[in-house]
């Protein structure tokens, strides 16, 4: 894919990192339940941090998360979360360690539920992607009653660290909703990634 020029770029992309993320996942439309997962527990993790800060530590995060695999995860005892609380590669927080794998077991209760975590979280949206158009990044909310009903729901069914603004994250890295700023061109490119729901 070729590179976007940084003037048509969303603005909070800056970083090599980021720069690679926006121009490759963010936004793009996901169904799969292990990758909505990981979007989930990596989020939980950025609250009150960066995103870039997560970026930095993804694929440790990877490494020692099983691939964020909530089957695996839902099964971690307290001597592997204590492992992980020891863990320079990762966010070394007690409670979102707690978290990431109280929702994994959480996610296998919805999966049971609902029949997977995709149709629960695009259920949010209808099960199509909401397209905005944003002239600016400033215009860009931080949550909207799509992601305050999605974290009252989250709750609902057990999980935390699921604050409206860490589901509206999820929301836009999962491409439920399109908050691309509308010069930067993939704004129409992750379009393309959007299908019928099924």
């Amino acid at each position: 894919m070729e590179q976007l020029k940084p003037e048509n770029r969303c603005d909070w992309a800056k970083h090599p990192l980021e720069i690679t993320y926006h121009d490759t996942e963010w936004g793009v439309a996901q169904y799969n339940d292990k990758k909505l997962f990981e979007f989930l527990l990596l989020d939980s993790f950025q609250a009150g941090l960066s995103w870039l800060t997560v970026l930095k530590k993804r694929e440790h995060f990877r490494k020692v998360f099983d691939d964020f695999d909530f089957h695996q995860i839902a099964r971690y005892n307290q001597t592997k979360m204590h492992e992980l609380r020891q863990d320079k590669g990762i966010i070394r927080n007690k409670r979102k360690i707690e978290a990431a794998v109280q929702n994994a077991r959480a996610t296998l209760n919805i999966v049971d539920k609902y029949g997977s975590l995709s149709s629960f979280l695009w259920s949010f949206v209808d099960f199509q992607p909401v397209i905005n158009q944003y002239n600016i990044w400033d215009e860009v909310p931080a949550t909207t009653k799509a992601s305050d009903d999605m974290s009252k729901e989250l709750k609902n069914e057990g999980f935390t660290f699921v604050g409206s603004t860490i589901c509206y994250a999820v929301m836009q890295a999962a491409g439920m909703v399109n908050d691309h700023i509308i010069t930067c061109p993939r704004h129409l490119q992750v379009q393309s990634s959007y299908r019928a729901f099924r």
